[in-house]
Parts: structure tokens; C-alpha cells; sequence
């Protein structure tokens, strides 16, 4: 295997465990229902497995920060305001959603707000809307690059992206408590999926290459 293809591999390895170990971890944990409660939740002072989860968004965190720097370094030359731009985004979610979330938790029950709740809330907040963006960001150096392989599934996806997220916004409004915009976990699952599909893509080009 060539040192080139390991950070794409353990990227890939990485995404699909954004959505496997809170899948795991949910079995020890009595009474989380992955439907409506964020994956946040099981790294919760009340959660048994809140050692597991946090270490593994601080991991998450890291494998995207190198991820970041690549991702630069790979477009710099050529397009350094787009790649620049790419690179920054997912700076901010992996330092926000990852490290500082993984550092502070967030509570179980909403109302009860602490110190550490506030700066997850704010890492979290800040990382994924920077992320919402990646798929348009890439999408548009994808058409610079005159890739349609990557530029279609880009916008699609950041289509995708921001649905789910208006979605996920919406549950925490009280008229829509009652709805299926109160499904906070599938909607948040769902806009991470979308927003990962450049990193996915990105990654299988390269080991293709």
C-alpha cells in the first residue's frame, strides 16, 4: 500500500464510523432512541458509554483536521481560494463538532445548561453549518476541475444537506414538537450523511488514482 492511500483509507474508515459506533454504543445505553435524540447525547454525563464517545468525536476530529490540511494542499497550486475555502470548512467541524465536543459535553435534558453544554452547543452549531457548505464548495471547484463525476453528486447532495438540516432546525421549534421534524437524531444522521459525500468521494478518487 502506498503512505498516500492511508489517510483516504482511515477518512472513509472514519465516516463510516460516524454512523456505526453510535450505533453500537446505543445498545448500552437504556432508553436513547437513535430516532429522536442527537448522537451527542451519548456522550452525556448520564451516559454509560460517555468515555467511548467522546474519545471517538476527538478522534473524528483529528483524522478531519489532517483531512483538511490535504485537501488544501491537493488544489492549493491551482485553485487556492477554493481549495482554502473547502479546507476551512471542514477545519471548523472538526474542531467544533469533533474536538471541543468530544472535550464538553452536552446534557440529556436541554434544560439543564452548563458551562461545558454552552461550548459544545457553540462548537457544534458553528461546525456543522460551516459543513452544510462543503458539498456547494466542492461542487464548484468540481466544475472548475470539469469534474462532473464529483460536481453532480456534490449538488445533490447539498441539496440533500440542507433539507434535512431545516429539518433538524425545525424540531426544536415548540409547533413542531409533535411532528416528524421532531425526529432530531434521523434528521441529524441524515444531514451528515449528505455532507460527508464530497470527503467520500475526494477519497475514492484519490485511492483511484
Amino acid at each position: 500500500m502506498n503512505t498516500g492511500d492511508i489517510l483516504p483509507i482511515l477518512l472513509l474508515l472514519t465516516v463510516a464510523g460516524e454512523f456505526t459506533v453510535p450505533w453500537m454504543l446505543r445498545h448500552r445505553y437504556p432508553g436513547y432512541d437513535p430516532k429522536t435524540m442527537v448522537m451527542s447525547v451519548l456522550g452525556s454525563p448520564e451516559s454509560p458509554v460517555r468515555g467511548i464517545y467522546n474519545a471517538w468525536l476527538i478522534w473524528l476530529g483529528v483524522i478531519l483536521l489532517c483531512s483538511a490540511a490535504v485537501l488544501y494542499s491537493d488544489v492549493s497550486a491551482e485553485y487556492p481560494v477554493s481549495g482554502l475555502i473547502r479546507s476551512l470548512l471542514l477545519g471548523i467541524f472538526a474542531v467544533g463538532a469533533g474536538i471541543l465536543s468530544g472535550l464538553f459535553s452536552v446534557n440529556e435534558s436541554r434544560e439543564n445548561i452548563t458551562a461545558a453544554s454552552r461550548i459544545h452547543g457553540a462548537g457544534s452549531a458553528l461546525g456543522f453549518t460551516a459543513l452544510l457548505f462543503l458539498p456547494l464548495t466542492d461542487g464548484i471547484l468540481a466544475v472548475l476541475q470539469k469534474n462532473a463525476r464529483i460536481a453532480v453528486p456534490d449538488f445533490t447532495a447539498f441539496a440533500g444537506a440542507f433539507l434535512f438540516f431545516v429539518l433538524f432546525i425545525l424540531g426544536d421549534k415548540e409547533e413542531f414538537r409533535h411532528t416528524v421534524c421532531a425526529w432530531a437524531g434521523l434528521w441529524e444522521r441524515m444531514t451528515l450523511a449528505c455532507m460527508y459525500v464530497p470527503l467520500c468521494l475526494r477519497s475514492i478518487e484519490s485511492l483511484l488514482n
